[in-house]
């Protein structure tokens, strides 16, 4: 295929992931073990995997926290539009969305309040980086994704109500390949707390 299916089929095959994962009726922890075996294939066998080629045959899965039930939150989207936030981004241009409103929880580490953008290109889609106290250590320094669903990433919603499970945040691609532009999360989404729960950097 060419590049530009392989990424069709990139994003496909990710969207289905994340539909399956709001259809699971199965046990949180279980939920997510099957999730990241089935995310850990992925970035092993697909064309469009972040991790370049050269390294495929010798990986052998992401890193991440065990399991914390306490870290899947939910929370309404209080409305406070901004009609436009240039988000830094990994190879320094700027990306244009737009916030929507804000998020906040009581997390097991304290409270959390985050902003929440829209893509505001083309299809548009939510997306909400963060930052952490695990940031520049445990996990990557520019933050880690909890939605992004231009991309498929999109852990459902009930009513006005997010759910922001914190066990599915995940790194951006340019973490493993600096090829790829990542947006970053900008100040307002960086949080005073540990998230240590997700994706994380593998030990040295």
């Amino acid at each position: 295929m060419t590049a530009e299916l392989d990424l069709a089929d990139w994003r496909r095959t990710v969207a289905s992931m994340y539909a399956e994962l709001r259809d699971d009726p199965a046990p949180g922890a279980e939920r997510l073990t099957g999730f990241r075996a089935t995310k850990d294939r992925l970035f092993a066998t697909h064309p469009q995997s972040p991790i370049p080629a050269a390294d495929r045959p010798a990986f052998r899965g992401l890193a991440y926290w065990p399991h914390d039930p306490g870290w899947r939150l939910t929370a309404p989207l209080e409305a406070d539009p901004e009609p436009v936030a240039d988000l830094p981004v990994s190879t320094g241009d700027a990306y244009a969305f737009r916030r929507i409103g804000w998020v906040s929880a009581v997390s097991p580490a304290g409270p959390i309040r985050l902003p929440v953008f829209w893509l505001t290109g083309y299809g548009g889609g939510i997306f909400l980086p963060f930052r952490d106290a695990t940031s520049g250590a445990a996990t990557y320094g520019g933050g880690r994704y909890l939605w992004d669903s231009v991309k498929g990433a999109d852990l459902g919603s009930r009513g006005d109500e997010l759910i922001l499970d914190f066990n599915y945040a995940y790194h951006p691609s340019c973490v493993y390949d600096p090829a790829w532009s990542c947006p970053l999360a900008p100040r307002d989404s960086w949080l005073a707390v540990a998230v240590e729960a997700g994706e994380r950097l593998a030990a040295a």
